[in-house]
């Protein structure tokens, strides 16, 4: 039992830049923006969260660097795909390329560095000492704790209030809202900003809390991978949670076979992970699984009121 406690405590630590990735993913899509520039985003919040902590040696300090990083990439987003009505997923790609490369230039100095300070795992009293489950939830870090809190907080918000409503109707049909006196714009700019902040969270728990190091491509695809999650959890917070623990149990199995004797390639046990991407987005694409929940109808085009 220990062990299976430690391999899903493992996978739980392995899910949670791909929960923030996701969950950020999902607010902005949920208003009909369609950002594929996640692992752009998440590679500037995980060199300003690092730079910051290694200069301030203030986590505080470093959180709210990747949360502002990531909340201009998201205003900028916004302003070429809302404003200036450019194609969202030429802009998502360029996102990419610029997050890797600013991400590559303003790491340089720290690349290789280990930052002595990171978030380090809490066990909570009582809780902690619960067989099995007391190992998995409640012996982690406080970036992991903050999901207990933020991934039911959106699914209510979603699913069981006014504004959440209005959210899920800006992505259905945005001249609805328009017609009815509410600014769409406003909300796209709104809903883009705070979801690539919270995706910056994701590449700034690898490096305050996961690694406690930088080195250039730190996320490794995790961007793409919580892109194809979210379309696997049909745009609902608390399922694409699920799947990333799902892709970070995967992520675990194939570490701890790859270090064992045994001769599987480790090429290929590198590969599991994205291998089961490609399998959830054929899954996802089914007849079946679009009953169960379909894309947001805005979702990819822009908005223009003068064409109601």
């Amino acid at each position: 039992m220990d062990r299976i406690a430690a391999i899903l405590a493992s996978a739980l630590s392995m899910a949670a830049p791909l929960i923030y990735a996701s969950v950020g993913e999902i607010l902005s899509e949920r208003s009909g923006t369609l950002n594929l520039g996640l692992e752009g985003v998440m590679l500037m919040g995980a060199v300003m969260g690092y730079r910051t902590a290694y200069v301030t040696h203030s986590l505080t300090l470093a959180l709210l660097a990747a949360l502002g990083t990531g909340a201009l990439l998201g205003l900028l987003f916004a302003f070429l795909t809302v404003t200036l009505q450019a194609n969202q997923v030429v802009s998502g790609l360029a996102l990419v390329i610029l997050g890797t490369g600013a991400s590559g230039f303003i790491g340089y100095s720290v690349t290789g560095t280990t930052l002595p300070h990171g978030f380090q795992k809490i066990a909570i009293p009582v809780l902690s000492k619960i067989p099995v489950l007391g190992t998995v939830l409640f012996r982690q870090n406080a970036m992991i704790y903050l999901l207990y809190i933020l991934v039911p907080a959106i699914t209510v918000y979603i699913y069981k209030t006014n504004p959440g409503l209005r959210l899920r109707a800006l992505g259905e049909d945005p001249g609805t809202l328009d017609a009815a006196g509410l600014n769409v714009y406003a909300m796209k700019y709104a809903y883009t900003t705070v979801g690539m902040a919270i995706v910056a969270l994701g590449g700034a728990y690898m490096t305050l809390a996961y690694t406690s190091t930088w080195i250039e491509n730190i996320t490794a695809g995790n961007g793409w991978i919580a892109s194809a999650l979210v379309i696997f959890a049909f745009w609902n917070p608390a399922l694409a949670a699920l799947g990333s623990v799902f892709f970070g149990l995967v992520s675990v199995l194939a570490l701890r076979v790859q270090i064992s004797n045994t001769q599987i390639p480790s090429f290929f046990i590198s590969m599991l992970p994205y291998i089961c991407t490609v399998l959830v987005l054929l899954i996802s694409s089914s007849g079946f699984s679009r009953k169960l929940g379909a894309a947001p109808r805005s979702l990819g085009t822009y908005y223009d009121r003068e064409e109601r």
